[in-house]
């Protein structure tokens, strides 16, 4: 280890032990399960946010067979609201995985960890060190931000080119007598000082060694790749009211929300107001569910996706016959709240005004 390596790791492991005072309900927990659980809970979601998730799961599925024995409609539910439902999906094919095929026993190999769905390097390495203290380097946003600063690394980070350099460099600050303790450290260094704004250059114990600072480079660092263009998708869907149920239907496919459920969607090439909306699609929605006429128009939800934005109008109408569309069923109200739905639909539920 080169002395500007050193100063990094040892520096990182004495601030952890004498100013590290952020607290997480899964720090120093050595349940391969539960790591697990808030890993993939906080994949893309703030700690904030999913921490609340995080105890209402670990009171509901308290071990890996509570989990892999769920009704799955139950653990989508207990999800919502998180986003990226693939996670979701992932997680309860894996519970059942090892529930099924490993006895119940959560792997201790390293390999073994990444093989698992939806595992990959970083939550394997989490995972790994943390409940086996096993010598492999945490490499999350966090730990990214402050390699790339101290040591000034130029490549966008998101690169393969970069993602290789940052990645050999984790593994090479590791401290291997206590890769958990030093992995803890890096991620919360990162969210607690060399932080994306603001950073707290100030305070910070690797300041005098830092890149960064001492070539004006702090928010610069790390460089990513230019975003590519968001694309717009526009949803009017009609609630379909009848006999106080509703119609739903459970989305399939490769498309977004994926096993969340939906109402009778018609997607077009812009969002349309309701009359505009009969007034071009009347004579189709009429000659294919037949209804009544508009009850009540919602306001515009919006939800931001990781590359598209969903702009989504609900249209409650009652229908002149009984119901029935492929792919389609009819809800009780009381169904209705048991069922997982995608955020912005979930969201109108809330103040459904039927």
């Amino acid at each position: 280890m080169t002395e500007k390596s050193g100063f990094f790791t040892h520096s990182l492991l004495r601030w952890n032990r004498n100013s590290n005072n952020r607290k997480m309900p899964w720090k120093a927990e050595k349940d391969p399960y539960r790591i697990w659980l808030s890993e993939i809970i906080l994949q893309q979601t703030r700690v904030e946010q999913g921490w609340d998730y995080y105890l209402r799961f670990i009171k509901k599925y308290p071990h890996i067979r509570a989990l892999a024995k769920a009704n799955n409609t139950d653990v989508f539910k207990l999800w919502e609201g998180l986003g990226y439902y693939s996670r979701c999906r992932n997680l309860i094919a894996t519970a059942q995985y090892i529930y099924e095929q490993c006895n119940g026993v959560f792997p201790s190999v390293y390999s073994e960890i990444l093989a698992l769905k939806g595992i990959g390097p970083y939550t394997a390495a989490a995972i790994a060190s943390f409940a086996f203290n096993l010598p492999y380097a945490v490499v999350d946003g966090n730990v990214i931000r402050v390699l790339s600063r101290f040591f000034g690394i130029q490549e966008f980070a998101d690169s393969s080119e970069g993602k290789k350099i940052i990645s050999t460099l984790a593994e090479k600050q590791l401290y291997k007598k206590k890769p958990g303790e030093y992995n803890q450290a890096i991620m919360d260094f990162g969210a607690a000082v060399c932080k994306p704004r603001n950073p707290l250059c100030s305070l910070c114990p690797l300041a005098s060694q830092c890149v960064a600072l001492n070539e004006k480079l702090v928010n610069e660092l790390p460089r990513k790749k230019p975003k590519r263009e968001r694309k717009n998708r526009y949803f009017h869907y009609l609630v379909i009211v009848q006999n106080n149920k509703v119609l739903v239907r459970e989305r399939t496919g490769m498309d977004i929300w994926r096993h969340l459920h939906e109402f009778v969607l018609f997607e077009t090439e812009k969002l349309y107001p309701a009359k505009s909306f009969f007034k071009k699609f009347g004579h189709r929605l009429n000659s294919e569910i037949g209804y009544a006429g508009l009850q009540s128009s919602s306001e515009v939800y919006v939800q931001q996706l990781t590359h598209q934005t969903v702009h989504v109008r609900f249209m409650v109408v009652k229908p002149v016959n009984k119901i029935s569309i492929h792919g389609y069923r009819m809800v009780s109200f009381h169904t209705l709240q048991k069922l997982a739905f995608p955020q912005v639909i979930a969201g109108w539920i809330k103040k459904m005004p039927v």
